[in-house]
């Protein structure tokens, strides 16, 4: 063998070698990306279901006054008037998916309640529970969050007194 030869062979071996060193890292890059852009993507998922959850909460308190209220002043006699508040806040609490977790609180500003220009407070209060967290962590933590809403509705003036 030549002197010559033995150059070109110890060249190809030298690109072959760093050519294989190169192929090696053919890939990471790719692994790295997904493991970082993993990394930083379940946390932002888990505030975006943490934000619509209590998003919902909200809707359902002012659907559930609002509606409420609007049942109650709408009732033809006063013993009427609350089951149907009840049922206006219920309906609008499931609506948004809090089963049995919603409270509607009332109040009048005189007595009878339905009497024309008559003011109901109505007050709801939803408690979100945060998504995913196990049940044991609840019994430790407070992991949820109360969401109020308040609403006053008026009787009609022109209403006549039952």
């Amino acid at each position: 063998m030549t002197l010559r030869t033995r150059l070109v062979l110890h060249r190809l071996r030298a690109g072959t070698t760093a050519r294989l060193r190169a192929g090696g890292e053919r890939g990471s890059a790719l692994v790295e990306f997904v493991f970082l852009a993993v990394l930083m993507m379940v946390p932002l998922i888990y505030r975006v279901m943490v934000l619509a959850r209590l998003q919902a909460g909200s809707y359902a308190a002012s659907a559930a006054v609002r509606e409420a209220g609007r049942a109650y002043v709408t009732a033809q006699r006063q013993e009427d008037a609350g089951p149907r508040a009840d049922a206006a806040a219920r309906i609008a609490f499931e609506d948004q998916g809090f089963r049995g977790d919603g409270l509607l609180t009332m109040s009048c500003d005189g007595d009878p309640c339905l009497r024309p220009d008559g003011r109901i407070t109505m007050q709801a209060t939803v408690t979100v529970p945060l998504p995913l967290v196990p049940a044991f962590a609840r019994d430790v933590l407070p992991l949820e969050v109360p969401v109020t809403a308040s609403h006053v509705a008026v009787v009609d003036r022109f209403r006549g007194t039952p």
